[in-house]
Protein backbone atom coordinates (compact mmCIF):
# COMPACT_ATOMS: atom_id res chain seq x y z
CA UNK A 1 0.00 0.00 0.00
CA UNK A 2 1.54 3.49 -1.29
CA UNK A 3 0.22 6.15 0.98
CA UNK A 4 1.16 9.75 0.46
CA UNK A 5 1.40 12.15 3.69
CA UNK A 6 0.55 16.09 3.33
CA UNK A 7 1.72 18.78 6.12
CA UNK A 8 0.38 21.49 4.57
CA UNK A 9 1.57 25.33 6.23
CA UNK A 10 0.46 28.70 5.59
CA UNK A 11 3.13 29.00 2.57
CA UNK A 12 4.54 25.25 2.61
CA UNK A 13 4.09 22.17 1.88
CA UNK A 14 5.60 19.05 2.78
CA UNK A 15 5.00 15.89 1.65
CA UNK A 16 6.42 11.96 1.82
CA UNK A 17 5.35 9.23 -0.11
CA UNK A 18 5.14 5.73 1.90
CA UNK A 19 5.33 1.79 0.55
CA UNK A 20 3.67 0.72 4.01
CA UNK A 21 4.43 -2.90 3.19
CA UNK A 22 8.18 -2.38 3.35
CA UNK A 23 7.66 0.61 5.90
CA UNK A 24 9.92 2.58 3.68
CA UNK A 25 9.94 6.34 2.45
CA UNK A 26 10.05 6.13 -0.82
CA UNK A 27 10.29 9.95 -1.59
CA UNK A 28 9.77 13.54 -0.11
CA UNK A 29 10.19 16.91 -0.23
CA UNK A 30 9.08 20.63 0.33
CA UNK A 31 6.88 23.26 -1.54
CA UNK A 32 7.99 26.55 -0.11
CA UNK A 33 6.93 30.49 -0.33
CA UNK A 34 3.79 29.04 -1.97
CA UNK A 35 1.94 32.18 -3.10
CA UNK A 36 4.96 34.21 -2.72
CA UNK A 37 7.94 33.11 -5.97
CA UNK A 38 8.25 29.44 -5.07
CA UNK A 39 10.70 26.82 -4.08
CA UNK A 40 10.72 22.56 -4.80
CA UNK A 41 12.97 20.39 -2.69
CA UNK A 42 11.88 17.03 -4.27
CA UNK A 43 14.35 13.72 -2.30
CA UNK A 44 14.74 10.04 -3.34
CA UNK A 45 16.91 7.73 -1.56
CA UNK A 46 20.28 7.08 -2.73
CA UNK A 47 19.61 10.16 -5.24
CA UNK A 48 20.45 13.52 -6.07
CA UNK A 49 18.02 16.12 -4.69
CA UNK A 50 15.65 17.78 -7.48
CA UNK A 51 15.48 21.85 -6.84
CA UNK A 52 13.29 23.96 -8.64
CA UNK A 53 12.44 27.53 -8.19
CA UNK A 54 9.24 27.90 -9.76
CA UNK A 55 5.85 30.25 -9.41
CA UNK A 56 3.70 28.24 -6.93
CA UNK A 57 -0.09 30.49 -6.95
CA UNK A 58 -1.57 28.36 -4.26
CA UNK A 59 -1.51 24.67 -2.15
CA UNK A 60 -3.25 23.01 -5.11
CA UNK A 61 -0.55 23.74 -7.55
CA UNK A 62 1.81 23.09 -5.16
CA UNK A 63 0.40 19.58 -4.80
CA UNK A 64 -0.07 19.13 -8.99
CA UNK A 65 3.78 19.79 -8.91
CA UNK A 66 4.19 17.26 -6.24
CA UNK A 67 2.09 14.88 -8.05
CA UNK A 68 3.76 15.30 -11.04
CA UNK A 69 7.73 14.43 -9.71
CA UNK A 70 6.34 11.56 -7.97
CA UNK A 71 5.37 9.96 -11.05
CA UNK A 72 7.87 11.48 -13.88
CA UNK A 73 10.12 9.08 -16.00
CA UNK A 74 12.87 11.11 -14.71
CA UNK A 75 12.43 11.84 -10.93
CA UNK A 76 9.93 9.36 -10.14
CA UNK A 77 9.18 6.67 -8.13
CA UNK A 78 6.14 5.40 -9.58
CA UNK A 79 4.66 4.73 -12.99
CA UNK A 80 1.36 6.88 -12.44
CA UNK A 81 -0.38 8.64 -9.43
CA UNK A 82 -2.95 5.94 -9.17
CA UNK A 83 -0.41 3.87 -7.15
CA UNK A 84 -1.31 6.02 -4.29
CA UNK A 85 -3.59 4.48 -2.70
CA UNK A 86 -4.59 6.83 0.20
CA UNK A 87 -3.48 10.32 1.41
CA UNK A 88 -2.94 11.49 5.17
CA UNK A 89 -3.53 14.64 6.02
CA UNK A 90 -1.35 16.77 8.91
CA UNK A 91 -4.26 19.27 10.77
CA UNK A 92 -2.90 20.86 13.71
CA UNK A 93 -6.01 21.25 15.37
CA UNK A 94 -9.18 19.31 14.97
CA UNK A 95 -11.42 20.64 17.75
CA UNK A 96 -13.03 17.96 19.59
CA UNK A 97 -12.24 15.61 17.06
CA UNK A 98 -11.42 11.90 18.86
CA UNK A 99 -9.00 9.62 16.70
CA UNK A 100 -7.71 10.28 13.31
CA UNK A 101 -10.54 9.72 10.45
CA UNK A 102 -11.70 10.01 7.05
CA UNK A 103 -12.46 13.24 6.11
CA UNK A 104 -16.16 13.36 5.04
CA UNK A 105 -18.44 16.08 4.11
CA UNK A 106 -19.58 16.54 8.15
CA UNK A 107 -16.04 16.35 9.42
CA UNK A 108 -14.99 18.84 6.56
CA UNK A 109 -17.61 21.59 7.71
CA UNK A 110 -16.34 21.02 11.23
CA UNK A 111 -13.43 21.46 10.53
CA UNK A 112 -13.99 24.49 8.62
CA UNK A 113 -16.03 26.12 11.45
CA UNK A 114 -13.10 25.80 14.03
CA UNK A 115 -10.81 28.09 11.78
CA UNK A 116 -11.49 31.18 14.05
CA UNK A 117 -9.36 29.33 16.65
CA UNK A 118 -7.31 28.11 14.40
CA UNK A 119 -6.22 30.51 11.86
CA UNK A 120 -3.10 30.11 10.82
CA UNK A 121 -2.97 26.24 10.77
CA UNK A 122 -6.14 25.51 9.61
CA UNK A 123 -6.97 27.13 6.41
CA UNK A 124 -3.52 25.37 4.55
CA UNK A 125 -4.29 22.20 5.66
CA UNK A 126 -7.83 22.61 4.97
CA UNK A 127 -6.60 24.03 1.11
CA UNK A 128 -4.51 20.82 0.87
CA UNK A 129 -7.19 18.05 1.34
CA UNK A 130 -9.28 20.42 -1.29
CA UNK A 131 -6.83 20.30 -3.65
CA UNK A 132 -5.73 16.54 -2.76
CA UNK A 133 -9.28 16.14 -3.40
CA UNK A 134 -9.67 17.94 -6.67
CA UNK A 135 -6.53 16.11 -8.33
CA UNK A 136 -7.00 12.49 -6.75
CA UNK A 137 -11.23 12.47 -6.31
CA UNK A 138 -11.62 8.94 -5.82
CA UNK A 139 -8.67 8.47 -3.11
CA UNK A 140 -9.23 8.16 0.27
CA UNK A 141 -8.47 11.58 2.25
CA UNK A 142 -7.67 10.93 6.16
CA UNK A 143 -6.98 13.87 8.44
CA UNK A 144 -4.88 13.19 11.67
CA UNK A 145 -5.17 15.43 14.43
CA UNK A 146 -2.96 16.78 16.73
CA UNK A 147 -5.11 17.58 19.20
CA UNK A 148 -6.77 14.41 19.25
CA UNK A 149 -4.04 12.63 21.28
CA UNK A 150 -5.53 14.79 24.16
CA UNK A 151 -9.16 14.10 23.80
CA UNK A 152 -9.12 11.96 27.10
CA UNK A 153 -7.77 14.67 29.30
CA UNK A 154 -10.21 15.34 32.11
CA UNK A 155 -12.08 18.24 32.34
CA UNK A 156 -10.45 19.78 35.35
CA UNK A 157 -7.46 20.21 33.52
CA UNK A 158 -8.78 21.68 30.11
CA UNK A 159 -11.19 23.97 31.03
CA UNK A 160 -9.96 27.33 32.27
CA UNK A 161 -10.63 29.09 35.47
CA UNK A 162 -12.47 32.10 33.54
CA UNK A 163 -16.85 32.07 32.91
CA UNK A 164 -18.14 28.72 32.34
CA UNK A 165 -20.00 30.38 29.18
CA UNK A 166 -16.92 31.21 27.60
CA UNK A 167 -16.21 27.17 27.25
CA UNK A 168 -20.04 26.50 26.66
CA UNK A 169 -20.33 29.10 23.75
CA UNK A 170 -17.35 29.51 22.69
CA UNK A 171 -14.79 26.59 22.85
CA UNK A 172 -12.37 28.24 24.92
CA UNK A 173 -10.55 25.24 26.72
CA UNK A 174 -7.49 23.64 26.46
CA UNK A 175 -7.17 21.79 23.22
CA UNK A 176 -3.10 20.46 23.18
CA UNK A 177 -0.82 20.16 20.65
CA UNK A 178 1.84 18.06 19.02
CA UNK A 179 0.08 15.26 20.01
CA UNK A 180 0.71 13.03 17.04
CA UNK A 181 4.63 13.54 17.84
CA UNK A 182 3.78 12.45 21.87
CA UNK A 183 1.45 9.79 20.27
CA UNK A 184 4.97 8.28 18.20
CA UNK A 185 7.59 8.57 21.01
CA UNK A 186 5.38 7.43 24.06
CA UNK A 187 4.79 4.29 21.95
CA UNK A 188 8.41 3.85 20.56
CA UNK A 189 9.68 4.24 23.94
CA UNK A 190 7.98 1.56 25.26
CA UNK A 191 8.82 -0.41 22.39
CA UNK A 192 12.14 0.28 23.51
CA UNK A 193 11.73 -0.38 26.71
CA UNK A 194 10.36 -4.06 25.93
CA UNK A 195 7.16 -3.14 27.20
CA UNK A 196 3.38 -1.97 25.68
CA UNK A 197 1.92 1.62 25.88
CA UNK A 198 -0.34 0.59 28.06
CA UNK A 199 2.11 -1.30 30.70
CA UNK A 200 3.97 2.37 31.56
CA UNK A 201 3.70 5.97 32.51
CA UNK A 202 5.73 8.65 30.22
CA UNK A 203 6.60 12.25 29.52
CA UNK A 204 7.39 13.45 26.51
CA UNK A 205 9.56 16.31 26.07
CA UNK A 206 8.72 18.11 22.17
CA UNK A 207 11.36 20.57 22.40
CA UNK A 208 11.90 22.73 18.99
CA UNK A 209 11.21 26.28 17.69
CA UNK A 210 7.72 24.94 19.45
CA UNK A 211 7.77 23.15 22.62
CA UNK A 212 5.36 20.66 24.74
CA UNK A 213 5.27 18.54 27.68
CA UNK A 214 2.74 15.57 27.62
CA UNK A 215 2.28 12.98 30.78
CA UNK A 216 1.15 10.14 29.19
CA UNK A 217 -0.74 7.15 31.51
CA UNK A 218 -0.94 3.46 30.01
CA UNK A 219 -0.95 4.85 26.56
CA UNK A 220 -3.08 7.67 27.41
CA UNK A 221 -2.42 11.74 27.64
CA UNK A 222 -3.54 12.78 30.89
CA UNK A 223 -2.07 16.29 30.70
CA UNK A 224 -0.15 18.76 28.20
CA UNK A 225 1.11 21.91 28.31
CA UNK A 226 0.12 24.01 25.87
CA UNK A 227 -3.69 25.11 25.71
CA UNK A 228 -6.37 26.52 23.58
CA UNK A 229 -3.38 27.95 21.54
CA UNK A 230 0.17 26.62 21.21
CA UNK A 231 1.22 29.49 22.95
CA UNK A 232 0.95 28.06 26.18
CA UNK A 233 3.30 25.93 28.11
CA UNK A 234 7.21 26.20 28.41
CA UNK A 235 9.04 29.44 26.58
CA UNK A 236 9.91 28.84 22.86
CA UNK A 237 11.68 29.98 19.86
CA UNK A 238 9.44 32.93 19.24
CA UNK A 239 6.72 32.32 21.79
CA UNK A 240 7.09 33.95 25.37
CA UNK A 241 4.73 30.68 26.73
CA UNK A 242 2.95 30.89 30.04
CA UNK A 243 2.88 34.53 31.38
CA UNK A 244 0.68 36.29 34.09
CA UNK A 245 -2.13 37.36 31.78
CA UNK A 246 -2.15 40.64 33.16
CA UNK A 247 1.18 41.36 31.39
CA UNK A 248 -0.66 41.80 28.36
CA UNK A 249 -3.75 43.97 29.34
CA UNK A 250 -1.25 46.19 31.45
CA UNK A 251 0.92 46.38 27.84
CA UNK A 252 -2.10 47.34 25.95
CA UNK A 253 -3.39 50.34 28.41
CA UNK A 254 0.31 51.09 29.06
CA UNK A 255 1.89 51.14 25.36
CA UNK A 256 -1.29 51.53 23.32
CA UNK A 257 -0.80 48.00 21.83
CA UNK A 258 -3.71 46.52 19.77
CA UNK A 259 -4.57 42.94 19.94
CA UNK A 260 -3.25 42.05 16.98
CA UNK A 261 0.37 44.02 18.11
CA UNK A 262 -0.31 41.97 21.17
CA UNK A 263 -0.50 38.37 19.61
CA UNK A 264 2.11 39.36 17.49
CA UNK A 265 4.45 40.21 20.39
CA UNK A 266 3.75 36.96 21.89
CA UNK A 267 3.59 35.06 19.28
CA UNK A 268 6.80 36.20 16.93
CA UNK A 269 8.96 38.44 19.07
CA UNK A 270 9.34 36.43 22.00
CA UNK A 271 10.81 33.31 24.06
CA UNK A 272 14.08 32.81 22.45
CA UNK A 273 14.00 35.54 19.79
CA UNK A 274 12.82 38.00 22.51
CA UNK A 275 15.75 37.33 25.07
CA UNK A 276 18.61 37.17 22.90
CA UNK A 277 17.75 37.76 19.79
CA UNK A 278 17.34 34.86 17.66
CA UNK A 279 14.58 32.39 17.82
CA UNK A 280 17.52 29.65 16.39
CA UNK A 281 18.54 26.87 19.68
CA UNK A 282 21.85 26.78 17.89
CA UNK A 283 22.49 30.52 17.72
CA UNK A 284 21.71 30.50 21.55
CA UNK A 285 23.86 27.57 22.67
CA UNK A 286 26.69 29.61 20.42
CA UNK A 287 26.00 32.52 22.60
CA UNK A 288 25.94 30.94 25.63
CA UNK A 289 29.55 29.29 24.62
CA UNK A 290 30.63 32.72 24.41
CA UNK A 291 29.34 33.80 27.98
CA UNK A 292 26.27 36.04 26.20
CA UNK A 293 24.03 36.83 29.69
CA UNK A 294 21.07 36.37 27.51
CA UNK A 295 22.07 33.32 25.52
CA UNK A 296 22.81 32.10 28.92
CA UNK A 297 19.59 33.00 30.78
CA UNK A 298 17.02 32.21 27.75
CA UNK A 299 18.83 28.14 28.02
CA UNK A 300 18.22 28.22 31.93
CA UNK A 301 14.71 29.68 31.46
CA UNK A 302 14.08 27.00 29.03
CA UNK A 303 15.57 23.76 31.17
CA UNK A 304 13.93 25.41 34.30
CA UNK A 305 10.57 25.05 32.56
CA UNK A 306 10.77 21.81 31.66
CA UNK A 307 12.09 20.42 34.84
CA UNK A 308 9.01 22.18 36.91
CA UNK A 309 6.82 20.43 34.25
CA UNK A 310 8.61 16.91 34.72
CA UNK A 311 7.94 17.40 38.49
CA UNK A 312 4.22 18.42 37.83
CA UNK A 313 3.65 15.54 35.56
CA UNK A 314 5.55 12.89 38.12
CA UNK A 315 2.83 13.81 40.31
CA UNK A 316 0.12 13.85 38.43
CA UNK A 317 1.31 10.36 36.84
CA UNK A 318 2.13 9.19 40.38
CA UNK A 319 4.40 7.28 39.17
CA UNK A 320 6.90 7.44 36.06
CA UNK A 321 8.63 4.89 33.91
CA UNK A 322 10.53 6.99 31.64
CA UNK A 323 10.88 10.73 30.13
CA UNK A 324 11.85 11.09 26.81
CA UNK A 325 12.97 13.84 24.54
CA UNK A 326 12.32 14.84 21.05
CA UNK A 327 12.55 17.60 18.37
CA UNK A 328 15.06 18.97 17.21
CA UNK A 329 16.46 21.00 20.63
CA UNK A 330 15.16 17.39 22.12
CA UNK A 331 17.40 15.69 19.77
CA UNK A 332 20.41 17.45 19.72
CA UNK A 333 20.62 20.11 22.57
CA UNK A 334 22.52 18.71 25.21
CA UNK A 335 22.65 22.06 27.40
CA UNK A 336 19.10 22.19 27.45
CA UNK A 337 18.53 18.40 28.46
CA UNK A 338 21.12 18.78 31.41
CA UNK A 339 19.57 21.60 32.69
CA UNK A 340 16.51 20.17 32.75
CA UNK A 341 17.32 17.08 34.30
CA UNK A 342 19.96 18.46 36.88
CA UNK A 343 18.99 17.99 40.52
CA UNK A 344 16.16 15.47 39.92
CA UNK A 345 18.02 11.93 41.57
CA UNK A 346 15.15 12.59 44.71
CA UNK A 347 12.63 11.80 41.71
CA UNK A 348 14.55 9.22 41.03
CA UNK A 349 16.38 10.51 37.47
CA UNK A 350 20.35 10.31 37.36
CA UNK A 351 21.17 11.09 33.79
CA UNK A 352 24.66 10.27 32.67
CA UNK A 353 26.92 13.25 31.57
CA UNK A 354 28.72 11.35 28.85
CA UNK A 355 25.69 9.31 27.23
CA UNK A 356 24.20 12.82 27.11
CA UNK A 357 26.68 14.94 25.65
CA UNK A 358 27.10 12.60 22.91
CA UNK A 359 23.47 11.44 21.93
CA UNK A 360 21.84 13.06 18.92
CA UNK A 361 19.66 9.90 17.82
CA UNK A 362 18.08 6.88 19.67
CA UNK A 363 19.49 6.02 23.19
CA UNK A 364 19.01 5.79 26.75
CA UNK A 365 21.16 8.41 28.60
CA UNK A 366 20.02 7.59 32.30
CA UNK A 367 22.29 5.72 34.36
CA UNK A 368 21.72 2.17 35.35
CA UNK A 369 20.77 3.32 38.99
CA UNK A 370 18.09 5.84 37.54
CA UNK A 371 14.80 4.31 38.83
CA UNK A 372 13.55 6.69 36.04
CA UNK A 373 14.72 5.76 32.18
CA UNK A 374 15.32 8.98 30.34
CA UNK A 375 15.31 8.37 26.16
CA UNK A 376 16.48 10.41 23.42
CA UNK A 377 14.27 9.73 20.91
CA UNK A 378 13.80 11.67 16.88
CA UNK A 379 10.00 11.90 16.67
CA UNK A 380 8.28 10.34 12.88
CA UNK A 381 4.80 11.99 12.37
CA UNK A 382 4.78 11.46 9.16
CA UNK A 383 5.17 7.82 9.62
CA UNK A 384 2.88 7.68 12.48
CA UNK A 385 0.19 9.54 10.06
CA UNK A 386 1.13 6.81 7.33
CA UNK A 387 -0.47 4.24 9.78
CA UNK A 388 -2.98 5.79 10.59
CA UNK A 389 -4.32 6.56 7.20
CA UNK A 390 -3.29 2.87 6.41
CA UNK A 391 -5.69 1.62 9.25
CA UNK A 392 -8.53 3.92 7.91
CA UNK A 393 -8.33 3.67 3.89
Amino acid sequence: MKILVINAGSSSLKYQLFNMDTAEVMAKGLCERIGIDGAVTHKRPGEADYKEKLELKDHEAALKKVLDLLSSPEYGVIADVDEIDAVGHRFAHGGNLQGSQIITESVLKYLESIVPINPLHGPPAIAGFKGCSRLMPNKPQVGVFDTSFYTQIEDFRYVYAIPYEYYEKDNIRRYGFHGTSHRYVSAKVAELMGKKPEEINVITCHLGNGSSITAVKNGVAIDTTMGFTPQEGVPMGTRSGSIDPTVVTYLMKTKGYTPDEMETILNKKSGFLGLYGSSDARDVEEGAQKGDPRAILAQKMLGNAVKRYIGAFAAELNGVDAVVFTGGIGEHDTTIRRLALSDLENFGIEYDEELNSKTHSTARISTDNSKIQVWVVPTDEEYMIALDTQKLA
